[in-house]
């Protein structure tokens, strides 16, 4: 099952919840969440996409772990969800659910892609920044940082 969604990532991100739970998302940021661009919390992970605006993202639910081709994207995490109701919700930061998706339920691995993050301009507000997120059911595991984005141009 894939789905596209372009999401308002107001306050530079987006959340994937278990619909069940309602869980209350993280606010305790240290610079190390920001630089990996991806949090977690008991039944939420928080995606940060590098713009504050609407960003396309593609959302696909697998049996199996995708293949990992890290040339094709710029910046990879991985992250563990746990679904216990079997409803993963996707939801914006200010704007709401937006997609209720049925899934098995469980624990998942949510493998997080970020591409064109060199496409951004000087104010980051514009760009061809898009997103690809995969989950699979996975026992539980650390958040990892597949692939390390460093943006070489001095932080707004």
């Amino acid at each position: 099952m894939i789905r596209r969604y372009s999401i308002f990532a107001d306050y530079h991100q987006f959340y994937l919840w278990d619909h069940g739970a309602s869980p209350d998302v993280p606010t305790d940021y240290a610079e190390a969440d920001l630089v990996r661009r991806i949090k977690t919390g008991p039944f939420v992970v928080v995606v940060q996409p590098e713009r504050n605006m609407d960003v396309p993202v593609e959302v696909e639910i697998t049996d199996e772990p995708p293949d990992l081709d890290l040339d094709a994207w710029d910046h990879v995490t991985e992250a563990s969800l746990d679904l216990p109701s079997g409803r993963l919700e996707i939801h914006e930061c200010t704007g709401g659910s937006l997609d209720v998706l049925v899934v098995s339920p469980g624990t998942y691995r949510v493998r997080t892609c970020h591409g064109g993050l060199g496409t951004l301009s000087e104010d980051r507000l514009d760009g061809d920044d898009h997103y690809r997120i995969v989950l699979w059911p996975a026992p539980l595991a650390n958040l990892a940082v597949l692939k390390q984005y460093v943006d070489p141009r001095p932080a707004l």
